[in-house]
């Protein structure tokens, strides 16, 4: 069945298309709304894009006319941290994928989410708005149409992590980043760089304290960090620079002795939800494995 988003005309356009270039929407939706005759009605009469549109005019627009997401559904329990008929928020635990590879073929986030979403809404297309590194745990926002993806609005994210070493004091952590690649070849790492590209970082010490196991002893700190750009591995990179990387990130640190994974979990979200008109805030327990080194 479609679902219509609906919105009343308050000056003129030549034509859809150019409304809906004004409003903010993509190309590829723009293309998709324009496959099928039924996905555009101006005044509950079907029309194609090229219709006009008058001032006081009632313009009704599918709100998911992508293609249905066809990737192999896995069957693994979700640990919903919110759901309503445009955003569903998810708890990803760490070692789980966020999109399916080869390695991750059939267990990954996407494949649980299309298998999640089968018996809802048949159509359903993916839209991650926020994804996750494996090792990483936490909050996942998942878009259940095109239009509610494109209307979320300021998200923030707060992030917890183990990293090693003592820090005593509030960083600020202003260092470009670029992906190291090889030819054409990505190997999917990242380094500090003049010609990469902007990233900030904010650094929050909770607590510093020793970890300790049989003869291994490690003095590390929990610390809570927020982002401006959001690159990928950005956490991971910028700590690392700064000679504090965090516990278990064997990709920019070392191996642990103390845990088999990147201490790392998106804890705390907020974004402002369109359709309610108001700021929502979301967070989670930090993973078990994570509070046990706590009480260390």
């Amino acid at each position: 069945m479609t679902k219509y988003q609906y919105y009343k005309i308050d000056k003129p356009y030549k034509t859809i298309y150019y409304f809906l270039k004004d409003s903010g929407f993509s190309e590829n939706y723009i293309t998709n709304l324009r496959k099928v005759l039924g996905n555009i009605k101006v005044n509950d009469e079907e029309v194609t894009i090229r219709h006009s549109l008058n001032i006081g005019d009632m313009l009704a627009i599918n709100s998911n006319p992508n293609n249905k997401t066809t990737i192999m559904h896995c069957i693994i329990p979700l640990d919903i941290v919110y759901e309503d008929k445009y955003y569903l928020l998810i708890n990803k635990p760490s070692g789980l994928p966020c999109m399916p590879s080869h390695s991750h073929y059939t267990c990954n986030l996407a494949g649980a989410i299309c298998y999640y979403m089968d018996g809802k809404e048949p159509d359903f297309t993916l839209r991650i708005v926020n994804r996750l590194d494996k090792d990483t745990a936490g909050i996942v926002i998942v878009a259940k149409d095109s239009i509610s993806q494109k209307e979320i609005k300021n998200i923030k994210k707060t992030y917890y992590a183990l990293c090693e070493g003592a820090i005593d004091s509030d960083l600020v952590i202003d260092k470009k980043i670029k992906t190291i690649s090889y030819g054409k070849l990505n190997i999917n790492k990242r380094e500090v760089s003049d010609d990469g590209k902007d990233a900030t970082t904010y650094v929050h010490p909770i607590k510093s304290f020793i970890l300790k196991n049989n003869s291994n002893k490690t003095l590390v700190t929990l610390v809570k960090i927020n982002l401006i750009h959001g690159r990928t591995h950005q956490i991971r990179v910028h700590l690392s620079s700064i000679g504090h990387p965090l516990l278990g990130d064997e990709l920019y640190g070392s191996k642990s002795p103390f845990i088999n994974h990147t201490a790392l979990v998106c804890k705390e979200v907020s974004f402002f939800h369109p359709y309610e008109n108001k700021t929502l805030f979301f967070s989670v327990p930090l993973p078990e494995d994570i509070e046990k080194l706590l009480q260390n």
